[in-house]
């Protein structure tokens, strides 16, 4: 590849590399949305035996998620859906019941329960402090066993969710994961000689999108709850690829999942989810903390532009998804109940893992952190004797001293300010773009759109970075290159990072490129063969990370809210992949001297100007990639008056001008809309905090009609109020049970400021006058619930002025959701109008989640 007597140009060189420069990354894209083909029959053609079919899954998710429709709980339509697992859980019994008796010898029992009660629990999300309260909610459950006693002590747990969320039907989250789970346990049941050595149980919650209440339910207060000893838990946050495995807290299930046939998860995505910097979370951490088990928690994450949109449906769900997460599942399922599974091991408790597990081209790498220290310490040691026995003083006459020691230092300068330097200059464009240009979000429609806005930049950054150290030799950067991320690796990993493996694979083709090239290379070059050898890996694996990584965190940013450095942060992660991704870049561009190495700079910061002057012209949002509009209809029961709330979650401009034609067509009196400040005690959002707390909100007055007359009788409507009050003066407390009221009202919350000592929701309340919400959620036709509480009464009152803000959504006002059944109200007449104009304004490119709500103040 490279002649002795003279070296290729940087086109020549570029035109040899440019196979691996393109074929690698598209190899690595093949494995990384590779999707198995679906299978159509329920049973194979050739051996008969039941096999997992995708249209059946498709065709449970498409009944749920359309036939049946948005299920909200406390909506009917989630009655319905409740009403129609609980037919099929009996249904799949009675197939289960009739095999037993036709195959006399097998050892199979299926139970079924429908679950239902009350309960309440404490659930702190984005540093707030918030309540649960949940009233005749009902679960779904499902045990199979060998029918004896010894069978189920020991069972895992897979759980699905039957509801969706307020403005989603929720094709993929979560009916795609139910249909999966039914399509499981058929399987399983209709395969000869198949008996579980431990029980599974198949948990069909009706409440995770209400902040996980079914899951509480279940783990809290259903018999069969003591004996789960692991949990597989199933979820959607997107349409589209693998079925990701993104948590996983033990080492036994680690290796359980290294059973399936089709495994998809890094220690890199544990790492970030368990970090808690995306702010989601899963029925996952009701099983962990009240049951104190392990698991594995899977979800489909690509195309997560439609995560609880109204296009989440069946029709967006590409081919191979459902195929993929059941064959995977029934996998892991299969294991699980086995003679080889490790559920017994677990019953005396579990370790965190310390295990470095990662998919790659399609091959499972489990190991333990003790190995890894092994490995990485050991190509540490090993790139450092290497480089001091191959370092050479390029300059000898010029230095004083050690001359290749000072050159080594300053090539480790020269890498870590390139790796900087991309980092700065990528947020330096980020910065321009959102607060100069304003034209935050640009690149939205795509995930990998980023990569052309700040893969430039960032490029530029690490080119500029190298004027600060001259001349160095491209022998000097390979070797400091090896050093930095052989050390990264063992000193990351020795800190418990097992995301450190990234460096590890990175440092170690590095660390064999230099070998080969003082094979193949004369004197001190460096060969085309060294940088094929030393770059490949990282092409692999680099491209895997950054598709993986965008493909969360670009849809992501449009639900962080408007204050939100999304811009940096989507920058930062451009730059930190594209520097892991093309390590060699700075070494490469060393290669041809000091003139070639100016013109290349130029070259970077052209291209540059040219991409920021693209994105400049681009729109955010279009019909497969939203705006989410946030839109709260809300009558005031004390004032009569009526407001139309909207709010955004993303700093994309904009959102003020479309506020503004909102109010002049909508609003009173061409009043302009009022920008309003969000904070726990804007209870005007409190039917969606906290994730209110994302939200940029207006405030539009709504015209009124004189002759309007609120459609509920005074003995209906929704209120609170104090019973059972009991003063105890000595002691300064008053007790008291607050009874909210609320006909036709889902969703309710009520929020107070009080000093509680002690209530019924959990028995450790802020020890001090602070601000309480508390939201309900329960079957559809509960029109009541209580709190009791002892509160301390604040000096100078006589204890009977506690002042509590309520609201809550009206049933049927739920627009697209109860567009069926609208009862011809002002708020749904305005939703309808609002929808149709907001189409046709944007261009299909908003999503607008239309909720009728009322509130109102007591003082009890």
């Amino acid at each position: 590849m490279n002649s002795p007597k003279r070296r290729w140009g940087p086109i020549r060189s570029l035109l040899v590399l440019s196979p691996l420069l393109i074929g690698a990354p598209w190899i690595a894209l093949q494995y990384q949305f590779s999707l198995p083909a679906p299978n159509v029959a329920q049973y194979d053609p050739v051996t008969s035996l039941p096999r997992i079919s995708e249209p059946t899954i498709l065709d449970y998710a498409k009944y749920l998620s359309e036939d049946i429709g948005y299920r909200t709980p406390g909506t009917r339509e989630h009655a319905l859906a409740d009403e129609w697992m609980t037919n099929k859980a009996h249904a799949l019994k009675a197939e289960c019941d009739r095999i037993v008796n036709q195959q006399t010898r097998r050892k199979l029992e299926c139970e079924v329960w429908r679950q239902q009660g009350n309960g309440s629990h404490r659930f702190d999300m984005m540093n707030k402090r918030l309540y649960k309260r949940y009233v005749n909610l009902s679960n779904i459950i499902i045990r199979v066993s060998d029918g004896t006693a010894e069978g189920k002590k020991d069972a895992v747990l897979v759980n699905s969710h039957l509801d969706s969320t307020l403005p989603s039907p929720g094709a993929a989250d979560d009916a795609l994961a139910v249909g999966v789970m039914i399509e499981c346990l058929r399987v399983l049941v209709n395969t000869p000689d198949w008996s579980p050595k431990h029980a599974i149980i198949f948990l069909f919650n009706n409440a995770e999108e209400s902040l996980q209440d079914g899951s509480h339910l279940y783990s809290t207060q259903h018999p069969t709850a003591p004996t789960v000893r692991a949990v597989v838990n199933l979820e959607a946050a997107g349409t589209t690829g693998r079925e990701l495995l993104f948590q996983a807290t033990s080492e036994q299930m680690i290796e359980a999942y290294s059973h399936v046939p089709r495994p998809f998860g890094t220690i890199f995505a544990n790492e970030v989810f368990t970090s808690g910097i995306i702010l989601s979370d899963t029925d996952f951490r009701q099983f962990e903390y009240y049951l104190n088990v392990t698991g594995l928690d899977m979800a489909v994450v690509g195309n997560s532009y439609l995560y609880h949109m109204r296009k989440d449906l069946v029709e967006n769900i590409e081919p191979g998804v459902a195929q993929h997460m059941a064959e995977n599942t029934l996998g892991l399922l299969q294991y699980l109940s086995s003679s080889d599974s490790p559920l017994p091991s677990l019953a005396s408790g579990y370790a965190r893992p310390t295990t470095v597990f990662f998919s790659h081209l399609g091959m499972f790498f489990i190991y333990s952190f003790r190995t890894a220290k092994i490995l990485y310490t050991t190509l540490c040691i090993a790139s450092f004797v290497l480089v001091s026995r191959t370092s050479v003083d390029y300059a000898p006459a010029l230095k004083k001293g050690s001359g290749v020691l000072r050159q080594q230092i300053k090539g480790i300068l020269s890498v870590c300010a390139s790796a900087l330097g991309a980092i700065v200059s990528a947020n330096v464009v980020a910065f321009v773009m959102q607060r100069v240009l304003h034209k935050g979000l640009s690149w939205f429609r795509n995930e990998y759109a980023p990569l052309w806005l700040y893969g430039p930049a960032a490029l530029t950054g690490a080119l500029a970075s190298q004027l600060l150290f001259g001349r160095i030799h491209e022998k000097t950067i390979f070797s400091s290159l090896l050093l930095v991320q052989s050390f990264l690796a063992a000193a990351l990993q020795l800190a418990g990072i097992g995301s450190s493996a990234m460096f590890f694979l990175s440092a170690l083709p590095i660390f064999l490129s230099l070998i080969i090239n003082g094979l193949v290379a004369e004197g001190d070059n460096v060969s085309l063969w060294t940088y094929v050898v030393g770059q490949v890996v990282p092409l692999l694996t680099g491209t895997q990370l950054a598709a993986a990584t965008l493909v969360v965190f670009v849809p992501l940013t449009g639900r962080i809210g408007s204050d939100a450095p999304a811009e940096h942060i989507i920058a930062t992660i451009v730059a930190i992949m594209g520097a892991y991704t093309f390590p060699l870049t700075i070494a490469f561009t060393h290669r041809f001297g000091p003139h070639m190495f100016t013109r290349t700079l130029v070259l970077s910061i052209l291209l540059l100007g040219g991409s920021m002057a693209f994105f400049y012209r681009e729109s955010p949002f279009d019909p497969m990639h939203q705006k989410r509009l946030f839109v709260l209809h809300k009558e005031n029961l004390d004032t009569q008056e009526q407001h139309l709330h909207i709010a955004a979650a993303d700093g994309a401009p904009g959102f003020g001008d479309l506020a503004i034609e909102i109010a002049e067509k909508f609003g009173a009196n061409g009043l302009p809309p009022t920008a309003v400040i969000m904070d726990d005690w804007n209870s005007d959002w409190d039917s969606l905090y906290p994730f209110s707390a994302f939200l940029s909100p207006y405030k539009i007055e709504l015209p009124l009609d004189p002759a309007y007359v609120a459609p509920w009788p005074p003995e209906e409507q929704f209120s609170v109020s104090a019973v059972n009050n009991k003063i105890d003066d000595a002691a300064g407390t008053r007790s008291l049970t607050l009874k909210i009221d609320h006909p036709g009202i889902i969703w309710t919350v009520i929020a107070f400021d009080a000093h509680v000592i002690e209530w019924t929701l959990d028995n450790n309340p802020p020890n001090e006058f602070a601000r309480h919400h508390i939201k309900e959620a329960s079957f559809y036709g509960t029109n009541t619930w209580t709190v009791d509480m002892t509160i301390r009464i604040p000096e100078g009152t006589n204890g009977t002025d506690l002042k509590v803000d309520f609201i809550g959504i009206q049933e049927k006002r739920m627009w697209p959701a109860k567009k069926a059944e609208s009862d011809g109200g002002q708020a749904m007449k305005l939703f309808q109008e609002l929808d149709e104009w907001l189409d046709e304004k944007t261009g299909g490119s908003v999503d607008a989640t239309l909720l009728g709500c009322v509130s109102g103040t007591s003082v009890v």
